[in-house]
């Protein structure tokens, strides 16, 4: 049996939103790689017809230009553009990796594939594949790295990692940004020219897609400083603290529970569990007098974390970068002093922050457990359905938020499948959407044409959404 070479498959979802639990999707591109960044196939590219019971943000249509009218007249319904990605994605030894992916692309990926009844997480790691995103190597170069690049800053002297900018400073082709494969073939020259002027950084960036990689790095148990890169960290300190981990989430077995080396832990000390955790998820501009955020954070192996030795910030670049080196050794000689700390801040996490307000059907990704054999085996079935089959398929969920979303499902990809009796109830459902969303759309649609009353392709655009917005309640 041949074995399939490993690839990459670089990717980019426009969006009608900002939410992947809550928006849809616009259009899709990816273009196939080898290891080496050769393009290996011609590009992918789909659009996502959006359903009749959703208004797309006119702000994410003002960016990508991309109106639901143009989606509708050359996009697939969700169910075929879902399938179409997934045939790419869990194609043997793939890498599915993309600038910015995990925090957003990923969510699409993983909502869109659970509201249309297929595994969310399955092609993340089944027959050899695996998820990668570069932003955080890009931020690492930064931190660590930064010769051989040229960097971007702001008036502030902050530096950005928007992909356009760094393909600008880099002449490096971007034709048109918030365009799905304009933004692939970006990334794609983003990582080449990192893995052009440091392949040892690239190559220990891609490795720490690997869970067990990451976890050699942790060393659980040694409370051993490392260096971290995330977005977490203000990008003036370039994304980089030092910082040390001190525990297995309680709940989660991908996470782990990290103080921040780079402030003063002493606070952890005095405040209570209960009090770490409120001010743990109150905005800052909230947080009472004299408190600031508690310095820890989790660090999730499965999505990629870039951690290293603390060595690898020299003490010179850690100076240029604002991180205290004096800090962070009292911090850890604190921690090493008061190792209590490591129950109490397990505690912080040993309950779950709720969600308030009320989730629809497809949002319960997260929220809604773990399906049982009998779902499992339905949802299954349900993909593997002709148009004809779908009349007549009877469901039989042991959660009833899944026979929800059948109903949904089949509204918004089959319509001319429903029943009249499932008509009415979808349209009673939509007609419902539209009484809780339409008199704020219009507003926003009309304070943006004033916003833009001198731009004639963004006046153009919004004209279309109060068109659709007239068609898609009326119809």
């Amino acid at each position: 049996m041949n074995q399939v070479s490993p690839s990459l498959l670089w990717h980019d979802y426009e969006t009608f939103g900002l939410n992947p639990g809550t928006d849809r999707p616009s259009q899709f591109a990816g273009i196939r790689t080898d290891l080496d960044l050769n393009i290996i196939s011609e590009p992918y590219q789909w659009y996502c017809r959006p359903p009749n019971d959703y208004l797309p943000a006119p702000e994410a249509c003002l960016v990508t230009g991309i109106t639901p009218q143009y989606a509708l007249q050359h996009g697939e319904f969700e169910n075929q553009f879902i399938f179409n990605i997934l045939q790419q994605f869990q194609q043997a030894n793939t890498c599915v990796v993309g600038y910015n992916n995990i925090r957003f692309d990923d969510e699409v990926t993983r909502f869109t594939l659970y509201r249309n009844f297929h595994d969310a997480y399955q092609r993340e790691w089944q027959n050899g594949c695996s998820r990668w995103d570069i932003i955080d190597m890009v931020r690492a170069c930064y931190a660590l790295r930064p010769e051989g690049i040229e960097w971007v800053f702001d008036e502030n002297d902050v530096p950005s990692f928007k992909l356009e900018l760094l393909t600008k400073a880099n002449d490096i082709v971007h034709q048109q940004a918030h365009d799905a494969m304009s933004d692939v073939y970006a990334t794609i020259a983003m990582a080449k020219l990192i893995k052009e002027a440091h392949p040892k950084l690239y190559e220990y960036c891609f490795n720490l897609r690997q869970k067990n990689k990451v976890k050699d790095v942790l060393k659980m148990g040694s409370f051993s400083p490392l260096v971290h890169i995330s977005g977490m960290f203000p990008a003036l300190q370039g994304c980089c603290s030092y910082i040390l981990p001190i525990a297995q989430h309680p709940t989660n077995s991908n996470a782990v529970i990290v103080v921040d080396l780079n402030k003063d832990l002493s606070q952890l000390l005095s405040l209570d569990i209960d009090q770490i955790q409120s001010y743990l998820y109150t905005a800052t501009d909230n947080l009472p007098e004299g408190i600031n955020r508690p310095p820890i954070k989790l660090i999730h192996i499965n999505k990629c974390p870039i951690v290293a030795s603390a060595k690898t910030l020299t003490a010179e670049r850690a100076k240029e970068l604002g991180v205290d080196a004096k800090q962070c050794r009292e911090s850890m000689n604190l921690f090493l002093a008061n190792k209590q700390l490591v129950e109490k801040l397990t505690a912080v996490f040993d309950t779950e922050v709720k969600s308030t307000g009320q989730q629809q059907p497809e949002q319960k990704l997260y929220s809604g457990g773990f399906p049982s054999a009998n779902d499992k085996k339905q949802a299954k079935e349900i993909t593997q359905l002709s148009p004809q089959q779908i009349e007549s398929y009877q469901v039989h969920f042991d959660d009833p938020n899944l026979e929800m979303l059948w109903h949904r499902y089949k509204a918004r990809n089959y319509p001319q499948t429903l029943t009249s009796e499932e008509s009415q109830k979808w349209n009673r459902h939509r007609e419902a959407y539209f009484i809780e969303n339409v008199d704020n759309y219009i507003a926003r649609l009309e304070m943006l044409a004033i916003e833009h009353q001198h731009n004639e392709e963004k006046i153009a655009i919004l004209q279309k959404l109060g068109h659709y917005l007239e068609f898609v309640t009326n119809n």
